[in-house]
């Protein structure tokens, strides 16, 4: 990703292009992982169609990777650059934590790390092969393994904290876009019953940009990579049985091989997007799908900038043509200035509540009743009417933890804190956003890198559907708790509060 140092079109008024320039980031980075897998024999279904509730094995382990990131010009008591970071960012394998149990274990991280709770953004790749780590499944098998494991990761995660902020030096983030075809579209509209499923529509786009950032030192060794894609991780369903972070761990494990350094996966606006082929039990497709994303990831890498340098117009040499050659050099110091700037702002809007939100007493009613029908399809040997019953049961315990923190009114209070380092914009939303949030964005900011990133610290609102998505039955609008227009609500607040991190009014 470059931008021209002299931006104006090639006239005869105006000179040429003479120097292109890489978008980075200028500031201070630390950089840890841990392991967070859990234990085979876990609580593991997700899924209303499983038919299993423990784990069986591991398909891969899952990790946490931890970002310390701060200005590169703060400074401590005595005068020497600060090692405290003003954003802890963890990539976490896991789906997502419900809303209880996400404050509570992001206090348990910060106590422990002694850093601030609003510091730590939890950014979960989304995976749905590691579980459900929910409090309301401790009754059910391998549920009983569920709050020790949250205290266990708890206190590996503060450690990796811990090690990312002693590790806190400059360094240089660099940025590129590429492309990759794994996302596709997921709304499809059934031609026999015709209502909305949830799977491959290839008959609509989606978005297929793919940003790569990479982190060096001064002396141009690779930290970290950063991945920022949009595609649900779905291609395991209910037919696995094992602990598995889907496609993004065979994507980190390309990119890992070729740089030597840990990848920090940032998932995208993926509510309506996944990957073509999923909903399956092989995990030879999960990692078949993690290739092709990785190696995109790969080839987008080998075209970046090296560290800390611009392509630059060197002249012309008279050969059998007159070639006009180009070389790189050194970003002048001058020029890096833009390159350090850190500011931070939070986006506050209300966004409407949906009218048709049932209240808890109804939910529970519901749930209770698919239960006794799951008992009497079970006792009549009905194998399919019991599966499906189940399956509604899930529905209705999900629906119970969507209402059970809502504040009183007819508004959601929507914030998110936004960073912006030099040319990029870490843009870390809570919920699933529909994949025209960040084309939008981006669409609106050109010049700036955003690194758009969904679920994080999880999904207090779910799903975020555009407002032509509303009334098709789509199980996304289901699933939201907010009004039609919201996400456009939300994407005028955030392009305001992203003005405003570059001074435009």
């Amino acid at each position: 990703m470059t931008q021209r140092s002299d931006s104006s079109p090639a006239t005869p008024a105006t000179p040429a292009t003479r120097a292109l320039e890489p978008r980075r980031s200028l500031v201070r980075v630390g950089v840890s992982r841990v392991d967070i897998t859990p234990p085979v024999g876990i609580y593991h279904r997700m899924w209303g169609a499983a038919k299993h509730d423990r784990s069986t094995g591991i398909h891969r382990p899952l990790t946490a990777t931890v970002l310390a990131i701060g200005p590169q010009a703060s400074k401590g008591s005595d005068g020497s650059p600060s090692g405290q970071p003003a954003l802890i960012a963890i990539a976490l394998d896991h789906c997502l934590f419900w809303s209880a149990e996400m404050k509570s274990w992001i206090e348990s991280v910060a106590r422990s790390a002694g850093v601030d709770p609003a510091s730590v953004h939890v950014f979960f790749s989304h995976t749905h092969g590691a579980g459900l780590m929910g409090l309301e499944r401790v009754s059910l098998p391998g549920g009983d393994l569920i709050p020790d494991y949250l205290r266990t990761i708890a206190d590996e995660v503060a450690r990796g904290v811990r090690d990312a902020i002693g590790g806190m030096a400059p360094a240089t983030i660099t940025f590129e876009t590429g492309r990759c075809a794994l996302a596709t579209n997921r709304d499809y509209l059934d031609p026999q019953s015709g209502s909305y499923v949830c799977g491959f529509n290839p008959d609509r786009p989606a978005d297929d940009t793919l940003i790569l950032g990479r982190v060096t030192s001064p002396d141009g060794k690779t930290l970290a990579t950063l991945l920022n894609y949009a595609c649900h991780p779905t291609t395991l369903a209910w037919d696995n049985t094992l602990i598995s972070p889907d496609y993004v761990g065979a994507t980190r494990e390309v990119i890992e091989s070729q740089t030597g350094a840990p990848c920090f996966f940032i998932q995208g606006a993926s509510g309506d997007v996944g990957p073509r082929h999923g909903f399956v039990g092989d995990c030879g497709v999960a990692d078949a799908n993690g290739r092709q994303l990785g190696h995109a990831a790969l080839a987008t890498l080998e075209g970046m900038f090296p560290p800390d340098q611009r392509f630059c117009y060197a002249g012309p040499v008279v050969s059998g043509a007159t070639i006009g050659t180009w070389h790189f050099e050194p970003i002048p110091q001058p020029d890096s200035s833009r390159h350090a700037v850190w500011r931070q702002a939070t986006c506050r809007v209300d966004l409407p509540l949906r009218e048709d939100l049932p209240d808890r007493g109804e939910l529970i009613e519901e749930q209770r009743h698919w239960q006794q029908k799951q008992a009497e399809a079970a006792a009549a040997g009905d194998d399919q009417a019991a599966a499906d019953c189940r399956a509604m049961v899930e529905r209705a315990t999900r629906r119970l933890v969507r209402v059970a923190h809502l504040p009183e009114g007819k508004t959601f209070p929507y914030q998110a804190t936004l960073f912006r380092m030099g040319d990029a914009v870490w843009v870390p939303l809570n919920g699933e956003h529909y994949n025209c949030l960040q084309v939008a964005l981006r669409d609106r900011f050109p010049k700036q890198t955003l690194l758009i990133a969904t679920l994080v610290n999880g999904s207090d609102v779910w799903y975020l559907p555009d407002a032509e998505s509303y009334g098709k039955g789509l199980y996304q609008e289901e699933a939201s708790i907010l009004a039609e227009g919201s996400l456009e609500m939300l994407i005028d607040a955030l392009a305001n509060t992203i003005d405003g991190l570059f001074d435009r009014p």
